[in-house]
């Protein structure tokens, strides 16, 4: 790195130091670098750094351009003779074809390597690393430039593999030969089928595969060659079938070698990944179900049954692909009408019953804890419980193919086996999880009328011994047939069983407790109507879980699933009977809050957040689920005085804020318009406490309300004083780039508003005075790092611009025409900006729409706005071919063509400018986003 600066310094001296004799001075120093070993290493470095800039990039190329050190150190050490052929390589990104002699530089290596034949090691070794260099993002070449080295390297494959296979000769290079052919595969453009079939590469890689020395070159290589013959641009296994029915008997023949036990690990891992490359590649033949496919089939399945989880799991994405093939609905069959194309269907179905049979019974054994489970490190029991993630969603790929109902029946067999040997707590209880575990994943695909199994299910769930790991499985499991349970006959008579098993899981340990209670909520969701009578006894276990009496270990958290659940009940009743079990549910909540109000400010002021937020967010949850318009509208009345004193005494507390504001906000959605005169005092204690705490919640509170109330008459008034207090506080808050990134939660939220205000009430919002004041705010805000202050000023300026699509508000145009029209060539010079630097490449996909949007807004006016901006940007950095493809682009979204056709063009500019950081700061600094005026070069 010291060296690298070094260099960086004394080319600034030659170009840029006034005193001759220094400039002088550096050059020598340059000349006598360029002949060290070093620099080799030091230009391809340079070459490959961000922050080099064109001079600096101009010297590597010329000092890489001695290409002769390739013959120099040709038997000289590896590491130094690889640094120079990447370094070649980066080179020749930069220097198009015809600098190489007209040839490009593969026929230059071609000419080279005949000339100098003891050369060829050092030779390969470039002609390995040439094609990966096309994917090397890190050469800051420029799009097209990388598209034509593309185009380059294509053109002269042929060439190049007439060069390796010439030095297939030479016994101690055909490793590195094979290496080479790989690598030029990955680019998978030109060569058909029927020429690779028989070429001499491919046979020498097939030949061997056996070899000792060669199998890891060669597996590569016949990787890459499956790959290549699915890729679309190599023509796809039509055009590539002669090369697929080479290299499918071959890797077939390797299939006895996956149960070898004299064979190295590796080595089963390398045939076991061909084997996938296979599935993966050609899922859609296999998919048809010949006799020869099913041989592949049988292949995976070997895999499948690796006792190594990372050699078995190779196939898991094929499992899935094939499903997806297997149950989608349009199959791609040259059938004349829908009934064939089911029945071909169904046909393909029926023949990979057998093999997703089999695969349930390899895979499920994987999902079982370890005997040692409780001494796993903490990374050792998280890559555990990825691996049963992993085996669910193969199991319910499984049942996709072959029905729930199906795949249920094999894991229950796996489960009354583990059960019969599971009868106390002393017993062993992993095999009954495990198949418990197996189980729960395929719920969503059991018939909610399944009668055979789930029955004989259920009462092994009920039996089984209350081991704390278990139990959770078991409550877990409960809750996913919630949907079972509420459709079954013997549902009613199973539910008081089931709410007993649930309520032990909540005593016995922290995490049965959590499962316990999501349980509890599913239950009461899905079997809400049959539950209605039972109200006292689900009101008994969820006083004691919100009280935290008896031996319950239900968290505050999860004692929110059981707030839920009663809710969710509570829905059903009828009014009367729901307002009475509202204030039932609200009880336990409230008592703690007016405990606290009651004792005075200074208790209250005093109080941990926690101590009332955990309060606080029930009611939240108490509001959301109890779907009783009028009931919650009377509960959030009564409670008003309570949740008042809470936000004048509070509102220098952001948790507290959010939570309340939180449990407000779902008051207002469910309640609507029955919310009387409560919605006014709230808007009123909201718009008065933000001027004094800037707290952001009361924005997005705000936001809730203008959705439920911007188009109601009768509220106007209110409305249009909060948002004209809200927004002009606001844009007194954020008047520099520095305020916004200081508070990016309040820019996020007042614009996700200002967005609400323009779809919900634009009657009120765009004629409003402070409208072109929060335009001007957007603008100063717009580059923020924060990703969602930044995500909402781009979609609150996007929504402005596509006004003109709703015929609703087309009376506001000409308003926010002499709002935006002014401003319109600064807005455009920021989101160029943006989209060239100024926020980072991940926003691209939101700046290109907000661009485009002002274009479509705006058409010739707007190109002429950009045309301005980019004509400020020095041609050292973008030249006038980028320039007017870039304006083309804007030109086209401005006249109308789809987006999407114009997208690619737009952000080619964006990956010009942000090739390297020099070029990234000569871009900001001429189009200066953070200025709002700058006046445009002429």
């Amino acid at each position: 790195m010291e060296l690298q600066n070094t260099v960086k310094e004394a080319l600034n001296a030659l170009y840029h130091h006034p005193d001759d004799g220094v400039r002088l001075q550096a050059d020598r120093w340059l000349q006598d670098f360029q002949r060290t070993l070093d620099a080799w290493q030091v230009a391809d470095n340079l070459l490959h750094d961000a922050t080099s800039n064109l001079e600096t990039l101009i010297f590597c190329s010329q000092t890489l351009r001695s290409k002769n050190l390739l013959r120099k150190f040709h038997k000289g050490p590896p590491k130094v003779r690889t640094q120079i052929s990447i370094a070649v390589a980066a080179l020749a990104v930069h220097v198009p074809a015809e600098d190489w002699g007209g040839g490009g530089i593969v026929k230059w290596l071609q000419d080279e390597m005949n000339l100098h034949p003891e050369y060829i090691p050092g030779f390969l070794e470039l002609l390995t690393v040439l094609p990966e260099e096309v994917f090397n993002y890190k050469i800051a070449a420029r799009p097209e430039r990388r598209r034509q080295f593309d185009k380059e390297l294509t053109s002269q494959m042929e060439v190049a593999l007439n060069i390796l296979t010439a030095c297939l000769s030479i016994n101690e290079l055909k490793e590195q030969v094979l290496e080479a052919f790989a690598s030029w595969l990955r680019l998978k453009h030109g060569i058909p089928g029927s020429v690779l079939a028989s070429h001499p590469l491919v046979l020498t890689a097939l030949s061997s595969l056996n070899s000792e020395l060669l199998s890891e070159a060669s597996v590569n290589v016949i990787s890459e060659l499956i790959h290549y013959t699915a890729a679309g641009s190599s023509g796809g296994v039509t055009v590539q079938m002669p090369l697929i029915q080479v290299l499918v008997p071959k890797v077939m023949n390797l299939k006895a070698q996956l149960r070898d036990s004299s064979k190295d690990e590796e080595d089963v891992k390398a045939i076991a990944r061909l084997f996938s490359d296979m599935g993966d590649s050609y899922v859609e033949l296999i998919a048809t179900g010949s006799d020869e496919s099913m041989l592949i089939v049988q292949a995976l399945l070997e895999v499948a049954s690796h006792p190594e989880y990372y050699i078995a799991s190779m196939t898991f994405n094929f499992w899935h692909s094939l499903q997806v093939n297997l149950t989608k609905r349009d199959l791609h069959i040259s059938f004349v009408n829908e009934s064939s194309i089911e029945a071909e269907r169904n046909r393909r179905l029926q023949v990979f019953r057998p093999a997703y049979e089999s695969l349930v019974s390899l895979v499920s054994f994987r999902i079982q804890y370890p005997q040692d489970y409780q001494d796993l490190s903490y990374e050792d029991l998280k890559e555990f419980k990825q691996t049963r993630y992993a085996v669910a969603d193969v199991l319910i790929d499984a049942a996709s193919v072959l029905g729930g109902d199906a795949t249920l029946r094999i894991l229950y067999m796996k489960l009354d086996e583990a059960a019969a040997c599971c009868q106390n707590e002393k017993s062993e209880w992993r095999p009954a999880e495990a198949a418990l575990f197996g189980i729960r994943a395929i719920s969503s695909y059991v018939s909610a009328v399944e009668a055979e199994v789930m029955p004989k299910v259920m009462d092994r769930l009920l039996k089984l011994p209350q081991h704390p790991q278990l139990l959770q499985t078991v409550c877990l499991t409960i809750g996913a047939y919630s949907k079972w349970l509420d459709a079954a006959p013997g549902g009613p008579s199973i539910l008081p069983s089931v709410l007993d098993i649930l309520m032990s899981g909540m005593g016995v340990s922290e995490d049965s407790a959590a499962a316990a209670a999501v349980a509890f909520r599913q239950i009461c969701d899905d079997c809400r109507l049959k539950l209605c009578g039972c109200l006292d006894g689900l009101f008994h276990i969820y006083h004691r879980a919100v009280n935290g009496e008896g031996s319950f270990k239900v968290s505050a958290e999860d004692s929110l699933h059981l707030v839920e659940a009663l809710s969710k009940v509570i829905t059903e009743l009828p009014p009367d009977h729901a307002k009475r079990a509202l204030e039932a549910l609200c009880l336990p909540v409230v008592t703690p809050l007016q405990e606290v109000v009651s004792q005075g400010p200074d208790t209250l002021n005093s109080k941990p957040a926690r101590d009332l937020t955990v309060h606080i967010d029930r009611f939240g949850y108490i509001f959301r689920y109890v779907n009783h318009a009028e009931a919650v509208a009377d509960a959030i009345q009564r409670l008003w005085p309570i949740f008042k004193a809470i936000f004048d005494l509070r509102a220098w507390d952001v948790r507290t804020m959010e939570s309340l504001c939180r449990a407000c906000k779902y008051a207002v959605r469910t309640s609507g318009r029955c919310m009387g005169f409560t919605i006014g005092a709230m808007l009123e204690e909201i718009q008065g406490l933000y001027q004094q705490h800037h707290q952001p919640c009361f924005l997005y509170l705000s936001s809730e309300v203008i959705k439920i109330f911007g188009s109601d008459p009768s509220c106007a008034n209110y409305l249009k004083s909060l948002i004209e207090a809200l927004f002009m506080h606001t844009t007194h808050l954020l008047t520099s780039i520095q305020e916004f990134t200081a508070r990016p939660d309040i820019a996020d939220d007042c614009f996700l508003l200002a967005s609400r205000c323009i779809r919900y009430c634009p009657q009120l919002f765009i004629p409003s005075a402070v409208f072109p004041s929060l335009v001007d705010c957007s603008m100063i805000g717009i580059t923020v790092q924060h990703r969602e202050a930044s995500n909402s000023i781009l979609t609150f300026l996007s929504d402005i611009f596509d006004l003109a699509n709703s015929t609703e508000v087309e009376q506001y145009l000409p308003i926010r025409n002499a709002v935006i029209i002014p401003r319109g060539p600064s807005i455009t010079r920021i989101l160029i900006a943006s989209l060239t630097g100024a926020l980072p490449s991940s926003r691209l996909e939101l700046v290109r729409y907000t661009l485009l949007s002002l274009c479509r807004a705006y058409g010739p006016p707007s190109v002429e706005w950009a045309k301005e901006s980019v004509s400020l940007i020095p041609l050292t950095a973008v030249t006038e071919f980028e320039r007017s493809r870039f304006l083309k682009a804007l030109s086209d979204a401005a006249s109308g063509v789809n987006v999407n056709a114009v997208s690619a063009l737009v952000e080619e500019l964006s990956e010009v400018c942000r090739r390297n950081r020099t070029v990234m700061e000569i871009v900001q600094g001429s189009l200066r986003p953070l200025e709002l005026n700058i006046a445009p070069v002429s």
